[in-house]
């Protein structure tokens, strides 16, 4: 066994559970206290199940509405019979929920206690939730049995150890109701690919590709199916396809049609908030992970998979592109090209599962749910809080119950904008977990945490992280022995990370403590200072700081072994448990607000951080100036920023600047009801654009591409595929009309896009660069004698202008 896993100390069990059964892939429990779980034998890999039995539980405030039981509800005592009764145990100290209470079957242990509550409280309840999460403490069947067995998933199991499937639906429509499946296409766990279709048109073929689907789902019997958008797409359009065929829905492995829904983890605009989940397999979206990691890198061209296979190189250089709406039109005349274009999407979404899934498999090494579920769960609710239940129960106290805040305001991060404009010869220094470090440092806890569990399971995270980062170090590059350790060093950063997030969040979480997370970040904020304070009396010019790490620039006769040095010496002045990092060194910087900024590598392309540089609701035309501009900007050739911005203006005024280009994705917040009774007080382009198209009905949540036509009418761009792939699609006669509103893009582009540079340039140096190349001013500077600017603010001294 691992030494991550070693148990010597309740310390350990907390966080690593305790029972050591290894291999487990999957586990899917009943409420009448029978648990099937699944093993892959780390030795062979063979596949075994287990049926074991526990008994279903809930944490009570009181016993008050179980009083009605009379002689069936027990203490629990230890060789007493329990069968036929409700047990209950009181559990230590000062928590609200205090009775640890047992059954044979958790649905008649529910209805018992809501009975008694209706009582109580002369009204009905349906479900234990609607009693409140000051009352009762409820977890789903597979969760009740692993906290109170003390197991988790995959112990001595590599990522690769498992056996994963792929399958992704072609279909000739987005509506289950009336669309149909035409191809599937399927990859098993040895990487090879096949398509499915249909016979012919009917219901009765596409029934009979259903069955055959879940037939070789069963023969390859995965451990775990993957998907892009499973959740989103896949998974509903078929379960919603097979119940109007009449097709039973066997794709688990108990050998019957069994499934459930469950809702999301966690909330998010691009997921749905109710999954499907199966018995013995783990239905994984590779588009949790894709968010996960966006959320912390902001490195991605887009979400979509083929934008993230391109990205992470994963992607066949002469993989087969159709537009999504072509798909099926396509296959009617070339079948073969659809089955590699299908094949090429299973192969992608197993790469991009590789690369960017470990962390959720490590996470489920920890945390007592489902891998599945914590696949899409945010850490705080997600995983520290089953972590913590688990580790009260585990030592028979009791738990406190979520509580508002006292009226005590988050004092917040501390955040320092030093410069703005272009400098050069740049540092960063990163402040490794600073928060958690401070947690650890000065023992900063909930105060309701009367175990110190949090902290405890923080420090022992940070301590093992660092372990696996070193063994990834030392394992060969691409092996399996590598992938796994930096995917436990991952999944240990997202629970770290989170922890000060936990705190703060009052009302969400069970140790919320905002005096806590208040005194983590005055602790913060002097750390910071200090820093600062004592980089500036290195001869370095001070950017931006923040609780990530600082930016700044260094004198030109600095080499690489200065600015080494500087941070090392910085790093000695710091708190033990606070560690200060070199992160890396770039040519150039434009600073232009708070974490908004952009980076040229000495090497490689331009570094775009912040939604000021980045945002999903952005016209790809901007962003393409953008980046191109930004990259000449940042080497000192204001000559091609002004060419950048002229091409751009010239080639939206010949209108070759395609219509998906000029376009904006946005989300429909508003029913179409909605809508209406204010649309005579304000119009809003996304849904003019919906009506006008149109559209009539569209449900809030929905994504949809618009933009402004000629007379500043509102136009509706059909989406690309349902992956929403930037790239194919583009050019087509049929959706690429080119009647857009010329002079108000020409005018986005400037005030919205060009004004990313201003705090670069002086007011005149602006004006002349960004000048309508089509009106020539007499007063207009020639760009080759133009250079960028450094205003530093904040620092000791009056604000001034220097070069960069």
């Amino acid at each position: 066994m691992s030494i991550l896993y070693a148990v010597v100390s309740r310390e350990e069990e907390w966080l690593w559970g305790w029972d050591d059964t290894p291999g487990i892939v999957s586990v899917w429990a009943e409420t009448d206290g029978r648990a099937h779980v699944w093993r892959r034998l780390p030795s062979t890999r063979a596949l075994v199940r287990e049926e074991a039995r526990f008994r279903p539980w809930f944490v009570l405030s009181a016993l008050d509405d179980l009083a009605h039981l009379g002689r069936r509800l027990r203490p629990e005592e230890s060789g007493a019979a329990v069968a036929g009764y409700v047990t209950y145990e009181e559990l230590a100290g000062p928590g609200a929920l205090r009775y640890l209470v047992r059954a044979d079957d958790a649905r008649a242990l529910a209805t018992a206690i809501m009975r008694g509550a209706s009582r109580r409280l002369r009204r009905p309840f349906s479900h234990l939730r609607e009693l409140g999460k000051g009352s009762v403490i409820a977890l789903a069947p597979e969760e009740q049995y692993l906290v109170a067995s003390g197991r988790t998933y995959f112990r001595d199991l590599g990522f690769d150890e498992l056996v994963r499937a792929q399958f992704d639906l072609e279909t000739t429509g987005l509506d289950p109701e009336r669309e149909r499946i035409f191809l599937v296409a399927l990859r098993d766990a040895e990487g090879r690919a096949e398509t499915l279709t249909v016979a012919g048109p009917t219901d009765e073929d596409e029934a009979d590709l259903v069955r055959r689907l879940l037939a070789r789902i069963r023969a390859i019997d995965p451990d775990v199916i993957e998907n892009h958008n499973l959740h989103g797409f896949d998974l509903p359009f078929l379960v919603r396809r097979a119940q109007l065929l009449r097709v039973p829905f066997d794709m688990g492995r108990t050998g019957v049609a069994a499934l459930r829904r469950r809702p999301a983890a966690r909330s998010h605009p691009s997921l749905p908030r109710a999954r499907y989940t199966v018995p013995g397999r783990e239905l994984i979206d590779t588009l949790d992970a894709v968010i996960r990691h966006d959320f912390s890198a902001r490195d991605l061209p887009g979400r979509g998979l083929k934008a993230v296979a391109r990205h992470f190189g994963v992607a066949r250089a002469e993989r087969e592109h159709i537009a999504g709406s072509r798909v099926f039109e396509v296959f009617g005349r070339d079948p073969e090209r659809v089955r590699r274009y299908a094949c090429d999407d299973v192969n992608e979404a197993a790469s991009v599962g590789r690369l960017l899934g470990g962390a959720a498999f490590a996470l489920a090494r920890m945390a007592p749910r489902r891998y599945e579920r914590l696949a899409d769960a945010g850490p705080a609710t997600g995983v520290l809080d089953p972590l913590l239940v688990r580790a009260y129960l585990r030592a028979g106290a009791a738990l406190p119950a979520h509580e508002g805040g006292d009226g005590t305001s988050h004092s917040g991060a501390a955040l320092h904008l030093f410069a703005t404009g272009v400098a050069r010869r740049i540092v960063k220094a990163d402040v490794a977990s600073l928060y958690p470090s401070l947690m650890r440092q000065y023992r900063i806890g909930p105060v309701r945490d009367r175990l110190g569990a949090l902290v405890a399971i923080v420090e022992r995270l940070v301590d093992q992280r660092l372990a696996a980062k070193a063994a990834a170090r030392a394992a060969p590059t691409g092996s399996p022995e590598r992938h796994t350790h930096d995917a436990m060093s991952a999944a240990m950063k997202i629970v770290v990370n989170s922890a000060y997030g936990y705190l703060g969040a009052v009302g969400l979480t069970r140790f919320a403590d905002v005096h806590a997370a208040n005194e983590v970040t005055r602790h913060g904020r002097e750390v910071l200072d200090l820093i600062c304070r004592e980089l500036a009396r290195r001869d370095v010019t001070l950017l931006e700081a923040d609780t990530d790490g600082v930016y700044f620039a260094v004198p030109e006769h600095f080499a690489e072994a200065d600015e080494r040095r500087v941070v090392s010496e910085v790093a000695a002045l710091l708190p033990p448990q606070v560690k200060l990092e070199f992160d890396g060194r770039y040519a150039a910087m434009l600073s232009h607000e708070p974490k908004n900024y952009a980076l040229l590598p000495y090497a490689g392309p331009v570094v775009l951080r912040g939604v000021a540089f980045r945002s999903s609701r952005a016209e790809p035309f901007g962003e393409s100036f953008l980046r191109r501009a930004l990259t000449c900007l940042l080497t000192d050739d204001l000559v091609g920023v002004r060419r950048a911005y002229a091409d751009t203006i010239v080639a939206l005024r010949r209108r070759a600047v395609a219509t998906f280009d000029v376009s904006a994705r946005v989300r429909l917040t508003k029913t179409p009801a909605a809508y209406l009774a204010t649309r005579k007080e304000r119009r809003e382009l996304p849904y003019e654009a919906m009506l006008r198209s149109g559209r009539t009905t569209w449900t809030a949540g929905e994504r949809v591409r618009v933009y402004r036509t000629a007379g500043g009418k509102a136009g509706l761009l059909p989406e690309i595929d349902t992956d929403d792939d930037p790239v194919e699609g583009r050019g087509q006669a049929s959706s690429d009309p080119r009647d857009y509103d010329v002079e108000y893009y020409t005018r986005v582009l400037r005030e919205t896009f060009a004004a990313r540079f201003a705090r670069a340039l002086t007011p005149e140096a602006f004006s002349s660069l960004f000048a309508d190349p089509d009106q020539p001013s007499l007063f207009d500077v020639p760009a080759g004698s133009l250079k960028s600017i450094l205003t530093v603010q904040g620092q000791p001294g009056t604000p001034s202008i220097k070069p960069p």
